[in-house]
């Protein structure tokens, strides 16, 4: 990749264009984040920028992420991620990474975590048909046949019941609508994995 930032999704909204077009936009608050470390093939055998994102308290991270802070003289923060950039040699411990690394009308990829729904039937997890409600049906939200005769066997890949949700997950092509840098805001035509508050991560378009 060639840029990345991490943000917190904020919410959906609207969005009118200069023509009268209305979009629906996803707003995330991206960064600022802090570079705390910068990997080289010398000493990790790849070349990254670690970033730090949202500011806490210094209570709120255990002891060897606090050195690991220190060390950077970077106040402590709740997120640590690293990118493999194409090319690092912009960046520097202590520097800070902003919004305005996007700009309008480019396309991103954004990279979050689908909300989770706990432990669910079939019918939810993957859409199956319920049986008969009435006339003495006692089938009504199964799974269903399990395997067919000869196999005696419940077969490999099966869907059945199980967790659903809080995969990650990947959006590709989101039109940048709008740069907001006095709030750190970026509005991205569509919609963003994850639930309000949640981390996401916007990199360069591979595809656009």
């Amino acid at each position: 990749m060639k840029k990345a930032i991490l943000g917190k999704k904020i919410g959906m909204s609207q969005w009118f264009t200069p023509s009268g077009e209305l979009l629906p936009v996803t707003v995330i608050e991206a960064g600022p984040c802090i570079v705390t470390q910068i990997k080289t093939k010398d000493t990790d055998g790849y070349e990254a920028v670690q970033v730090a994102f949202q500011p806490v308290k210094e209570v709120q991270v255990n002891k060897p992420t606090r050195g690991h802070f220190a060390k950077a003289n970077v106040k402590p923060h709740r997120f640590l991620r690293e990118f493999r950039l194409v090319n690092i040699a912009g960046y520097k411990i202590g520097q800070e990474v902003r919004v305005d690394l996007f700009s309008e009308g480019e396309f991103v990829d954004v990279t979050g975590t689908s909300k989770g729904r706990g432990f669910t039937g079939v019918i939810q997890r993957w859409g199956f048909g319920r049986g008969p409600m009435t006339h003495g049906s006692k089938y009504h939200r199964g799974v269903g046949s399990l395997s067919s005769r000869a196999g005696a066997r419940t077969f490999p890949g099966r869907k059945m019941p199980g967790q659903h949700g809080r995969f990650r997950r990947t959006v590709q092509n989101l039109k940048v609508v709008r740069i907001d840098t006095e709030r750190n805001l970026i509005l991205v035509k569509g919609a963003v994995p994850g639930p309000k508050g949640s981390l996401v991560t916007i990199k360069n378009s591979v595809k656009a």
